[in-house]
């Protein structure tokens, strides 16, 4: 089993929809200009060996967030660029998570993540443009209170579609797309720009959230439907 859905897997997004509602997807198109694409943490830190959190199966899906990102952009949607950031307050009032850490692998973590660390740049082959959006995130979602602005960014540019994708699918992603469905943003999981530490995170994560909180489609799917 790949870093991505099989076969098999689509089917059952496909069959569980038509179960719901009627249709094979819920979302059957996506106005650009009103759409943005939400690339989660695809840092040197979660994706480069030797990195702490590093998830190298993520590498395997950069040709895809740039095809999906050069679409959208060429019709008028958004990209945003999320990076965690270990900044001196990043963590100021979620004092549980160093909990999840020993003494040296936190200090590790606030050094590979400080914005002057390589481990905070995003990956090189990453294709960026200067009208991108550039959000630090503070927390595994990028939409609850006090982690970032994303929301305020999109509202500006009245975005209403949200399209998901980075790294991790099961942590920040789905946090991310759980917080922004529950904002009002309709909301997209990108199953093939999308990566975990093991398939079977992906896939779990992805059924999870499945219809309740998110839509899933691959990049061939959304950009067939941008309109």
């Amino acid at each position: 089993m790949s870093e991505v859905m099989d076969g098999s897997i689509e089917k059952w997004f496909r069959n569980q929809s038509k179960i719901r509602i009627g249709r094979e997807y819920i979302n059957e198109t996506f106005v650009a200009r009103t759409t943005a694409l939400v690339v989660v943490d695809m840092q040197n830190y979660f994706m480069k060996t030797g990195f702490l959190a590093a998830c190298p199966s993520a590498i395997k899906i950069v040709p895809e967030i740039n095809k999906l990102a050069n679409s959208l952009r060429a019709k008028g949607g958004k990209v945003v660029w999320i990076q965690t950031t270990a900044a001196p307050d990043a963590t100021k009032g979620w004092s549980v998570y160093k909990k999840f850490y020993s003494e040296e692998n936190w200090e590790r973590r606030n050094i590979e993540l400080s914005e002057s660390h390589e481990g905070y740049q995003i990956w090189p082959e990453l294709i960026l443009e200067k009208q991108d959006i550039y959000v630090k995130k503070t927390r595994f979602s990028a939409f609850i209170e006090g982690s970032s602005d994303i929301n305020q960014q999109l509202r500006l540019h009245d975005i209403d579609n949200v399209l998901i994708s980075g790294v991790a699918t099961n942590v920040c992603c789905e946090a991310t797309a759980r917080d922004a469905m529950m904002l009002n943003y309709n909301t997209t999981m990108i199953s093939d720009a999308l990566a975990a530490m093991t398939p079977e995170s992906h896939e779990s994560s992805l059924r999870a959230i499945y219809g309740l909180f998110t839509d899933v489609q691959t990049v061939a799917e959304v950009i067939e439907k941008l309109i």
